[in-house]
């Protein structure tokens, strides 16, 4: 492991340039210590993605095992939201004005980061690597102090457009979307990808609500509209639901499903893989249930870490992927401010960061930003399912 995160730590460097030699502090910060805060929602409809802050808070515990980010330990207060946005405005709050941390980091929902997003910049407190791809988070000019570790949402959604038309130009096209921020996002940019013939091609559109029991009577509606392509950009719950209920009714539509519910572990394992047989989706990361990455180093560095930190976990889970990525690159971008630990400083340096290959990101997928583009993930790898594993479909797409 110590040969990657040297290699990281080198590029960032480059990226970064060198820290300021003087010691500069802002609250969270000291001589021995970085206080990171953090919302997740360890119970509630998204606790499944409880397991992204767990293994956030090891990846941690494996940096401070190993002496820290530049001899100070990472505090690491990861709080329950519970999937609320009231819960994670109260949380976010507790951890800026009586914790007193450095920065917020890797806080997972669009409707959870979006209630706190305008009190973050307010207070000029980094907002950083959201597990969130709403394209406000790309919007340096507003929200200078929000910055997402995921794909643009609207950008993904625009790769399925330009797939559905050259594969199928005469689709008759059903849509399911959570209706908040995540899912209309989506909507936004795959009507957008569609253009003038989202209107013909689009036959049916059904949301529903994050607290909604089942998506069973919209899976019935959109079937009866006779559509042949069903995209869906939900979440897991909806997700493991949807591919039940369509099996279950005998539709057999070309299903397109968002990339943040599209994991064979937490979603198609439990729905049954064979009813997700032909699902498509877009890939950044290794999947660690892929056997071609075997006897991959990174592979190796990433398994040996969860079985030291995380033995409990499932590691089927491609959320741990994603968790162990964006905490690295976490401790990376405060190893790159050296002595001047300002949130100023933290957020320069998240914002400068040159093509930077994370050891568990797919093979010419890079991060990097600049202080007019957050976006930290460019181009993404449009995927089938087989039942057992994501197959390439195709080259890198760009998404800008």
């Amino acid at each position: 492991m110590k040969t990657i995160v040297l290699a990281l730590t080198a590029a960032l460097a480059l990226a970064c340039g060198s820290a300021a030699a003087q010691k500069k502090y802002d609250p969270g910060a000291s001589d021995t210590e970085i206080r990171i805060g953090q919302t997740m929602p360890y119970s509630g409809p998204g606790s499944i993605y409880g397991e992204v802050g767990k293994t956030q808070a090891a990846y941690f515990r494996m940096v401070n095992d190993q002496g820290g980010v530049n001899g100070r330990k990472i505090n690491f207060l990861s709080l329950d939201d519970g999937y609320s946005p009231p819960k994670t405005v109260e949380g976010v709050r507790k951890l800026v004005e009586q914790e007193q941390v450095l920065l917020l980091y890797g806080m997972f929902g669009t409707a959870t980061n979006s209630a706190v997003h305008r009190y973050l910049n307010t207070k000029k407190v980094p907002h950083l690597l959201l597990l969130t791809g709403a394209s406000k988070w790309n919007d340096p000019k507003k929200n200078p102090w929000s910055m997402s570790f995921y794909p643009d949402y609207s950008s993904e959604a625009r790769v399925y457009a330009r797939q559905v038309l050259e594969t199928k130009p005469n689709a008759k096209i059903a849509v399911l979307y959570q209706n908040d921020d995540y899912g209309r996002d989506y909507l936004r940019g795959f009507k957008e990808g569609l253009g003038a013939k989202a209107k013909a091609m689009i036959v049916a559109e059904a949301s529903y609500e994050l607290t909604d029991p089942t998506v069973d009577s919209q899976i019935v509606q959109l079937r009866g509209s006779g559509a042949d392509v069903l995209v869906s950009f939900s979440t897991a719950k909806a997700a493991i639901q949807t591919l039940r209920k369509v099996h279950d009714t005998g539709w057999k539509p070309t299903h397109y499903l968002a990339q943040g519910a599209a994991l064979i572990g937490a979603v198609f394992n439990p729905a049954g893989p064979e009813k997700a047989v032909g699902v498509i989706s877009t890939a950044y990361s290794k999947d660690p249930n892929d056997k071609q990455w075997e006897n991959d180093a990174a592979y190796q560095e990433w398994l040996a870490f969860m079985k030291k930190y995380r033995p409990e976990a499932d590691l089927r889970l491609g959320s741990h992927v994603y968790a162990y990525s964006s905490a690295r690159l976490m401790a990376e971008i405060l190893r790159a401010c050296g002595d001047n630990l300002t949130r100023d400083n933290v957020l320069k340096q998240a914002a400068s960061i040159k093509a930077v290959q994370l050891p568990m990101f797919l093979p010419g997928a890079v991060v990097s930003s600049a202080p007019d583009d957050y976006r930290l993930i460019k181009s993404l790898q449009p995927v089938v399912f087989d039942g057992k594993r994501w197959n390439n479909l195709g080259s890198f797409v760009s998404i800008f």
